[in-house]
């Protein structure tokens, strides 16, 4: 099992909006997200500069960079891009982070 873990920005002002937006998560989505081999998914927001750090278990990273082309993922993209930072193609902005520490 892998770990994953990125960050993203929300835009002010969209805290609540961003967690109705998930607590609603489609279920073609969610379903998606599990085909792909994702176990656990966490997202939390930073209040104070409103930073989104995501952590994910999959059984093979590689998986994720299947998940750019699936049209339910393209349309979740969209859905969100209004109130988050996002490239031209509406995929938020990800940022990978190193892992410089583990308790299991």
């Amino acid at each position: 099992m892998q770990r994953v873990a990125f960050k993203m920005q929300l835009n002010k002002g969209f805290e609540e909006e961003y967690k109705k937006r998930h607590d609603e998560i489609w279920p073609e989505l969610q379903a998606l997200l599990k085909d792909t081999g994702i176990n656990e998914y966490s997202i939390f927001l930073d209040h104070t500069t409103n930073a989104l750090f995501g952590v994910l278990k999959i059984h093979d990273a590689l998986g994720l960079d299947q998940l750019p082309s699936q049209p339910i993922m393209q349309q979740w993209w969209a859905y969100m891009s209004d109130i988050m930072l996002s490239n031209d193609d509406n995929s938020p902005i990800n940022i990978p982070l190193t892992e410089v520490f583990y308790l299991p």
